[in-house]
């Protein structure tokens, strides 16, 4: 690891933006974000009628909540002690800061932006998850709180965790049909001709008069 002490030293300068950077990867930043995105997209979907429309939100929260489940026993196993700006201890690998901060900020773009319709509204949040994830990466590692590779590896969790959740979300989320609604599907506005009914043609023999019907009239259902 010598590489990255030589990268941490000339990394590290603690500065107040630094510090509020790294901020931004606590859980009493990141969840209360998490849980309103999560709260609007609840009620997004219901309101647009999304089969199952719980799924996705439930599956953010119950995301975040496997962070510590996945982080705490690297943390455990490896033992890497921090570096000389912060008290001694081990337990800084992987970054749980940053592991945080990506899975939290990633699951609200994957929430949010398949239910936005303006394309500036998308690029917009997906921008500001992700520079929200790079600045406390950033920051954690100018302030000295953790070498960057525990940054690093912290990032290929939230990776593997947010594949995860992309997954289980694809396709199990969907718009509900007229049929499923109740409703009775319209042929119009498919491209799809609509069939005139069939109508015999005129039977002008008089009635009464016991003749048949000239050819090409009335001989054919």
């Amino acid at each position: 690891m010598r590489a990255d002490a030589r990268l941490s030293r000339t990394l590290v300068h603690p500065d107040r933006l630094s510090e509020l950077l790294s901020d931004l990867g606590n859980v009493q930043v990141a969840v209360p974000v998490l849980v309103l995105c999560a709260g609007w997209a609840a009620w997004r979907l219901r309101a647009t009628g999304t089969d199952r429309w719980w799924l996705r939100p439930c599956a953010a929260l119950l995301l975040m909540a496997a962070v510590p489940a996945v982080v705490v026993p690297f943390k455990n196993w490896t033992e890497r002690p921090g570096t000389p700006a912060v008290p001694a201890g081990t337990g800084y690998y992987p970054s749980g800061h940053t592991a945080t901060a990506m899975v939290a900020y990633g699951a609200v773009a994957l929430l949010l932006v398949p239910l936005l319709t303006a394309r500036w509204a998308r690029r917009a949040t997906l921008t500001v998850c992700t520079a929200l994830t790079l600045g406390v990466s950033y920051g954690l590692v100018r302030r000295g709180y953790h070498w960057p590779v525990d940054v690093a590896a912290s990032w290929c969790v939230g990776a593997v965790l947010l594949i995860g959740f992309a997954r289980v979300i694809d396709g199990r989320s969907r718009p509900r049909s007229p049929t499923e609604q109740g409703g009775t599907p319209s042929l119009q506005g498919r491209g799809e001709p609509r069939e005139e009914p069939h109508r015999p043609a005129a039977d002008n023999t008089p009635r009464g008069s016991g003749g048949a019907a000239p050819e090409g009239l009335g001989g054919r259902r």
